[in-house]
């Protein structure tokens, strides 16, 4: 028989499981799957948001959104479209429940033990193929699992969730970044846009430069060594400003102060209004990457 045997709720950023539904199965298979369940919530960040664990007679599903991840443990036959409507009901429901800030902040587990309540009830539907006709539209994720299927994992994510490796897989370079960043502002647009422009500036006078020297011996070659390092500091601003990093703020300011530099020594190139403007966007540029922060960050919590 095809069942939901198991649902829980956790905190992206660090595992904290905030709410999972109540049972009292003491199968040990069952027991072992949601051992390796318990394992994937402290490593949600490292793998896709969509993802199935096959653990001999039972799966693991779970997705992750705005820094909460929905995990769920089901029969092995029960369908994949099923087990994700069944977590995407989840995940609606606690967002429209609880603030983002109120997740982010509380400090013990199961802060949100009350939402037990709506898991039970899901659970039963979904667990009542007669209710279920008429209560869900299943086409839907079923075109969005043929698009976008769940990543399967493998016995090595196994191992690694188990805590005998210590680093992820390269594999998931690309797939799933170590923290997602808040959605861009009108501001950061602006800002990349001028960022590309003065980019493309600095790159436009350090090729006239070079024409330059070509025509000119005494030309210092210099400046044009200052031109395309202003240039590739106002790039790696913008990279900055669209992905995740390590350092990411140290960084920008780094790329900043190179920015200043390269027009310090050009001041004889250009005049005040244009070594402003050039300073301005680096500046404006180190200000939009500091106020994007990650999603499902959470510094005042750790394990």
């Amino acid at each position: 028989m095809s069942l939901v045997l198991f649902a829980s709720v956790v905190r992206v950023g660090d595992g904290l499981p905030l709410s999972a539904s109540t049972d009292y199965e003491q199968d040990k298979e069952l027991q072992e799957t949601k051992r390796h369940l318990k394992g994937l919530s402290k490593k949600l960040s490292q793998f896709p948001d969509r993802c199935t664990l096959k653990t001999g007679p039972y799966n693991v599903n779970f997705t992750s959104s705005l820094g909460v991840g929905y995990l769920m443990v089901c029969t092995a036959n029960y369908p994949n479209v099923l087990a994700f409507c069944f977590l995407d009901e989840l995940q609606k429901e606690f967002i429209v429940t609880y603030d983002t800030k109120r997740i982010s902040s509380v400090v013990r587990p199961y802060s949100f033990i009350e939402f037990d309540t709506f898991i039970q009830k899901t659970k039963q539907r979904y667990n009542s193929p007669r209710s279920l006709s008429t209560k869900i539209k299943l086409a839907d994720m079923q075109t969005e699992i043929k698009l976008r299927p769940p990543y399967q994992l493998s016995p090595e994510d196994l191992r690694a969730i188990n805590g005998f490796s210590v680093h992820m897989p390269s594999k998931y370079k690309g797939i799933a970044p170590t923290q997602m960043l808040e959605p861009v502002t009108l501001p950061g647009i602006v800002s990349c846009v001028l960022s590309v422009l003065c980019g493309g500036l600095n790159l436009l006078r350090g090729v006239h430069a070079i024409e330059s020297i070509l025509q000119n011996d005494d030309e210092d070659f210099n400046y044009v060594i200052a031109f395309f390092l202003g240039t590739a500091a106002c790039l790696y601003q913008c990279y900055l400003f669209a992905y995740f990093s390590v350092w990411r703020n140290s960084k920008s300011f780094l790329a900043f102060a190179l920015i200043c530099l390269s027009n310090m020594y050009l001041y004889e190139l250009r005049n005040m209004w244009q070594i402003l403007f050039h300073v301005a966007v680096g500046a404006f540029m180190t200000l939009q990457i500091r106020l994007r922060q990650p999603l499902g960050k959470a510094p005042d919590y750790n394990v």
